[in-house]
């Protein structure tokens, strides 16, 4: 009898992709929901980048309040603009309490404030980041409808 449950796991396993990051990495396609992805570790950003669309990195960390504030509203704006995908990328390294700033991923991008925005073009370019890039996506934000 305790078979069953195990193949039905596996069976699952087989169908539904391990996180989403990992499926929406290799499809470059904008999903519902920004993806979430690092997790500590070093990226290659243009492996994450949105196929056809402007996409915003959100580099934060769930022990940074103000990432915690803006948060919803980038979330706001992914599902408000069809041409513009938010990547949230998490600094900290599982089990690490408190801002990682010493992770590969903050070490990798210089990072001593966070949330960092950084914006691409459609094409791949960086189009805009530090005090350009939140300047950007807080006038696209208050240009959502109400």
């Amino acid at each position: 009898m305790k078979k069953i449950p195990v193949l039905l796991a596996l069976a699952l396993a087989a169908i539904l992709p391990a996180r989403a990051d990992d499926a929406a990495a290799s499809q470059h396609t904008k999903g519902p929901l920004p993806i979430h992805i690092s997790h500590g570790e070093a990226i290659a950003i243009k492996d994450y980048l949105v196929t056809g669309k402007t996409t915003v990195f959100d580099f934060y960390s769930e022990y940074c309040p103000p990432c915690r504030a803006l948060g919803p509203f980038l979330e706001q704006l992914h599902k408000g603009r069809e041409d513009i995908a938010v990547v949230k990328v998490d600094i900290n390294r599982p089990g690490v309490e408190g801002i990682d700033w010493p992770s590969p991923v903050a070490k990798e991008f210089g990072l001593d404030s966070i949330p960092h925005l950084e914006v691409y073009a459609p094409d791949g370019t960086l189009r805009a980041k530090d005090d350009d890039a939140r300047n950007m996506v807080i006038s696209w934000i208050e240009a959502l409808p109400k």
